[in-house]
């Protein structure tokens, strides 16, 4: 039986949050450091016991994030919380990191919106340099927020096309939030030359991925698990070749499935749909990239030929450069030409 070891395989890691990128440890000492109470579902009970399928539910998960986001209050934690994650990425086999944050959320600790983003992507600069995986940014929106907001994080997000920022995102709860409010803001970043990629289909069904699509323009979709309620949705999107960052550790964490079984990447990826998997918050689910693989392996069956293309989809979807995007490639080629070890 194929065997290959999945760290060894080179990816993109296309679908993970900013603070929710941090090592637990690293969580726990830097509130020890600032002095920051940390629930017990943050230490003792970590990784937290979640379901964010109900209103009430989301609202702990959001909680969470929000005191784990707390612990991030000099500019040394930003650049540690950077640099730790792209040694993460490294030693998993990714070659190109697509980093999502909302710079609004870290805004009035970090002197505002701009100076918050500058350094982030100093902080990117040095992190690549140090490990050498390429790191991109997505200034991702809020749903929960006013539209207007929207846009000035699109402007914002342009401002540093070129220049460090490869995306625009939509995240938080879509069930309070209609994609089709936030399209002004979306126009603003695809005319400055980002790729689009809202959240949507995680928490409601297939519309919502639809609303995406037309509403936003989708180049990618951060989860679109729904989408396989919906045969001629997964043609359309096969058909445009629009990627799904698939989570499947995160998708059970929270409850949208009971068990990794159910997530249905066999489902979409026999469509001919793009898929990315992504670890999103491994902070809260307990889990990075490599344990996606793992399960798809594990649970849906995937084969190391399958593997390989998951692997591929993924890089093809990125911003990665053409020349970094054909190396990853040209690795994954590799990989499979290596025997594989005993099972």
């Amino acid at each position: 039986m194929e065997a290959r070891p999945i760290a060894a395989l080179s990816k993109t890691h296309l679908h993970v949050h900013f603070t929710g990128s941090m090592r637990h440890t690293t969580l726990v000492e830097l509130a020890r450091r600032h002095n920051v109470h940390l629930p017990d579902a943050l230490v003792e009970e970590w990784p937290p016991r979640l379901h964010a399928t109900d209103e009430r539910g989301w609202f702990r998960f959001q909680r969470l994030y929000d005191i784990a986001r707390s612990v991030l209050q000099d500019e040394e934690d930003v650049r540690r919380l950077v640099r730790e994650t792209a040694e993460d990425e490294a030693s998993e086999g990714s070659g190109w990191l697509e980093i999502q944050v909302d710079p609004s959320g870290y805004a009035a600790r970090f002197d505002g919106l701009t100076a918050f983003t500058e350094l982030v992507l100093d902080a990117v600069r040095e992190a690549s340099s140090a490990t050498g995986v390429g790191i991109g940014v997505i200034i991702a929106a809020n749903r929960t927020r006013h539209p207007l907001d929207a846009r000035t994080l699109a402007r914002l997000a342009v401002q540093y096309a070129g220049h460090g920022v490869v995306g625009f995102g939509l995240s938080n709860d879509e069930r309070r939030g209609r994609a089709y409010d936030f399209d002004a803001a979306f126009r603003i970043a695809k005319r400055g030359g980002l790729l689009a990629a809202p959240h949507g289909g995680e928490l409601l069904g297939p519309s919502s991925v639809r609303a995406c699509l037309d509403a936003l323009g989708a180049d990618r979709i951060g989860h679109g698990v729904r989408s396989a309620d919906d045969p001629r949705l997964l043609e359309t999107l096969a058909a445009r070749g629009v990627t799904l960052e698939v989570c499947p550790s995160s998708n059970v964490g929270l409850g949208v499935f009971a068990t990794p079984s159910e997530v249905p990447v066999r489902e979409i990826f026999e469509a001919g749909v793009p898929i990315a998997l992504g670890a999103d918050d491994p902070l809260l689910f307990g889990s990075r990239l490599t344990r996606q693989y793992e399960l798809a392996r594990e649970v849906h069956g995937f084969t190391d030929s399958e593997l390989a293309e998951l692997a591929r989809y993924s890089i093809r979807g990125s911003a990665a450069p053409p020349e970094l995007q054909k190396r990853l490639l040209d690795d994954v080629d590799m990989w499979l030409r290596t025997p594989p070890g005993p099972s």
